[in-house]
């Protein structure tokens, strides 16, 4: 998969969401699975088929992180799936009580 199967607009409504209503799960996301555990930002920027991207703040300083979804993702409803995913992997990783369905 060469082309990002996912538009402009759907990638900035996908960033502004998890920005503005799940900021601190992007964070225990970009410590656990981006292996950036002194991280105390992360922001999303950018995403496509193959994973999504983060600028991250690291000992104060500007990090871009990426990490990479379980599998190619082609849909939209993917990404939320692939983002629930992470976020119980970060939970567990971090040893951080989840979430349980429906609140997220």
């Amino acid at each position: 998969m060469s082309e990002n199967p996912f538009t402009p607009d759907v990638i900035d409504a996908v960033a502004k969401h998890m920005n503005d209503d799940h900021d601190d799960d992007a964070l225990m996301i970009v410590q656990s699975l981006g292996g950036v555990p002194d991280a105390t930002e992360a922001t999303v920027i950018h995403l496509d088929g193959h994973g999504v991207d983060f600028a991250a703040v690291v000992n104060g300083a500007p990090r871009d992180v990426r990490v990479p979804w379980s599998r190619p993702l082609t849909e939209r409803p993917e990404i939320r799936q692939e983002f629930v995913r992470m976020y119980h992997e970060a939970a567990e990783a971090l040893d951080v009580p989840p979430r349980q369905t429906g609140q997220h």
